[in-house]
Parts: C-alpha cells; sequence; structure tokens
C-alpha cells in the first residue's frame, strides 16, 4: 500500500522526498517510510478494534522513575510523542502503564468527519486510563488543570498548530511552525516533560516502547523551550528515521485560526 500511494500521489511523493532531504538522510529511509506508511493504514483496525497488541520496553523501569517522580515532587507528566512510529500504541501504553499508578492520561482528540469513523476512533481512545478533550481553546484550559491535579497529557510536539498558536523555530534547519502549548504548560506547570516514540517491529513481532525525559532549560524564553523541544524531536527521529511520517507537511504555514 506505500509503495502505492508512492507511485500514484505526486504530493505526497514531493512531500516525503523534500523532507526526507531536508534531514540529510537518503534513499534507504525514503524507501522505509515509504513501507512504513503503508503498514500504519493496515494497522489500525486491529489498534481500534482488535485486542491488545504487544509491546516490549526498552527501559520500563526509567518510565516508572517518572511515575514516582510525579508522585514525591507532586508534578504533572507532559508526554510528547512525535509521528514517529505507531504513535496510537504511545498513548495506550503510557496510559496503561500510569493507570496501574493511580494516573489518569488525558489527550486533544479532533472527531473525524465520517461520524461512523468517529464512533470507532472515539471508543478505542476513551478507556479508565485514558480520556480525551476537544481540540479546542476549552480542551487547552482541561489539559491544564490536568497537569495541575498532577496527571499526565499527551501532546503531538511536530504538528502544524493553528496560526497565532505557535512560533516559527527551526526543524533540521529549516523553520518550521511549531505549538508552544507544550511549552507553556511545562514552563507554568514545571510538570516532567518526556518524549515517548514507539518502534514497529518487523512480521508482527509487536512494538517496542521508547520514553526519554526532557532536560529542558526553563528559564530561557518561550522560543528557547520550543526550540529545545523541537532538537529533542529531531534527536528521536535520527533514532528510528525510516519509521517516521516524512510525508507530513510539517513545514506548512498554519490554517487560519
Amino acid at each position: 500500500m506505500g509503495v502505492l500511494v508512492w507511485l500514484f500521489s505526486s504530493g505526497y511523493r514531493r512531500s516525503m522526498l523534500d523532507n526526507i532531504a531536508q534531514a540529510g538522510f537518503g534513499w534507504r529511509v525514503m524507501l522505509g517510510s515509504m513501507l512504513n506508511t503503508g503498514q500504519m493504514v493496515a494497522e489500525l483496525p486491529r489498534l481500534w478494534l482488535g485486542r491488545p497488541v504487544k509491546v516490549r520496553w526498552f527501559d520500563r523501569p526509567a518510565l516508572e522513575r517518572v511515575f514516582e517522580q510525579s508522585q514525591t515532587e507532586q508534578r504533572g507528566i507532559v508526554i510528547l510523542a512525535p509521528h514517529i512510529g505507531c504513535w496510537e500504541v504511545v498513548g495506550q501504553s503510557i496510559a496503561d502503564a500510569g493507570f496501574e499508578r493511580g494516573l489518569q492520561m488525558t489527550v486533544m482528540y479532533r472527531p473525524a468527519r465520517q461520524p461512523w469513523l468517529d464512533d470507532i476512533i472515539r471508543a478505542s481512545r476513551e478507556r479508565p486510563s485514558m480520556k480525551t478533550v476537544p481540540a479546542d481553546l476549552s480542551g487547552v484550559r482541561q489539559l491544564l488543570r490536568v497537569l495541575k491535579a498532577k496527571q499526565i497529557i499527551g501532546l503531538l510536539p511536530d504538528q502544524v498548530p493553528a496560526d497565532g498558536m505557535g512560533v516559527w523555530s527551526d526543524v533540521f534547519g529549516k523553520p518550521a511552525y511549531t505549538m508552544t502549548m507544550a511549552a507553556k504548560m511545562i514552563q507554568t506547570t514545571n510538570a516532567i516533560p518526556v518524549l515517548c516514540w514507539c518502534e514497529r517491529l518487523t512480521w508482527g513481532r509487536g512494538y517496542r516502547m521508547f520514553t526519554r525525559v526532557l532536560d529542558l532549560n526553563l528559564t530561557e524564553d518561550l522560543n528557547g523551550v520550543v526550540q529545545q523541544i523541537n532538537h529533542g524531536v529531531e534527536l528521536s527521529i535520527r533514532a528510528l528515521p525510516d519509521q517516521y511520517l516524512w510525508s507530513y507537511a510539517r513545514y506548512k504555514a498554519p490554517r487560519a485560526a
């Protein structure tokens, strides 16, 4: 499926080639990304409707230490999950792991245009360990309340925000419109920022979760903290470049608010 889309969609192909070239990668990453995009689509029915998938942790004790730090220091947790591998599994895995510690995860959700599809996606994300809030100003306020209650929120740090909700910040040496919400919430609440990504293993062997606590200098101004987050996202992409969603129009101008 990934190969067919690459062959017959010029816009998809152009975005992927431009973004991979900007990051300094070559044809091997392009081929891997092409194949992984097809796998990403094919796995969704199982993730939304099927039984839980196998998840292996690269360093589960590190995540447990984050939970302990959160509860000891009374700080919330901001999970930053870029478009690497299977971010659907990131949300489910972190939420279930936190729930074992008495923590609940909250994520933003923009309803799908088709009602039948929206019902499926919402049912897959609404669970005891995870709740959703709308992707609007009311949702932002709810996320802030969640952090003040020392719980967990999840954000996609490489998603292009609406006009007026971001700043231009370098990604692989090129300015990209980047959300300020994550940086503002971390600065305001002193929450623990954790970068997470999920590797899709070959031959249906499941997924492997990676977590990395970001050591941010919060004394910098907002633009500086946003740039630090972008740098962390770059490092996670370099760790698994063939599973990044290179076809995403990361450098596009923001949509009107």
